[in-house]
């Protein structure tokens, strides 16, 4: 991705996603999740839940994540397009909050359709991206005549 545009185009297209999972976490995966957990239990802060259930919230968060860094992805493209040139840093937010919709919310979706938890080490990953993602995206934001005239 080398323009706005594209990053614009990209985040629509992973909103649209975002909500097609979202959509299939609501309503088509509990049957799912059922044929893949049984009657296995989870423990969540203390509190003995069906894996079913918890395996549909953390499906959920990645689908909630998804979509947030998909619309910072448009706002990144709208920000960026709105400068003469862009900048680095926007360039390392966008590929930050791409990568980190992958590594997050991908690991999280494939984790509990498969039951593979070993996934479960690639999501922080993936956060972390997200997090370095708004930051570079805040740094892009700071305008370069104050820091200019500020030296």
């Amino acid at each position: 991705m080398k323009t706005p545009q594209q990053w614009i185009m990209v985040g629509a297209i992973l909103a649209a996603l975002a909500v097609v999972f979202g959509a299939f976490g609501a309503h088509g995966l509990e049957p799912r999740l059922d044929a893949v957990y049984g009657d296995q239990e989870k423990s969540i802060v203390g509190h003995t839940v069906p894996a079913t259930y918890k395996y549909l919230q953390d499906f959920k968060t990645g689908a909630e994540y998804h979509m947030y860094h998909a619309l910072g992805l448009l706002a990144l493209g709208i920000a960026a397009g709105r400068q003469a040139e862009v900048r680095r840093s926007h360039r390392i937010a966008a590929w930050c909050f791409l990568l980190g919709i992958v590594l997050f919310s991908g690991s999280l979706y494939v984790l509990v359709l498969s039951g593979m938890r070993w996934l479960g080490a690639i999501t922080p990953v993936g956060g972390t991206l997200m997090i370095v993602g708004w930051i570079s995206f805040a740094i892009g934001a700071k305008d370069p005549k104050q820091t200019a005239s500020q030296a």
